[in-house]
């Protein structure tokens, strides 16, 4: 789930998150995606399987 909420924010920091926070451990597991950082390569890879 981190990956999935970490993908979209390098191309704006203007792209509005509202991912459920039903609990504390999806919660956390939020905050860990907005920390996660992605290298160029990383995002590449991700783009051209969202393909």
């Amino acid at each position: 789930m981190s990956v999935a909420l970490a993908w979209p924010l390098p191309r704006s920091p203007n792209i509005p998150f509202l991912p459920g926070t039903s609990s504390t451990a999806h919660l956390r597991e939020n905050i860990a995606g907005a920390g996660l950082a992605l290298s160029h390569e990383d995002l590449a890879e991700l783009d051209d399987i969202g393909r």
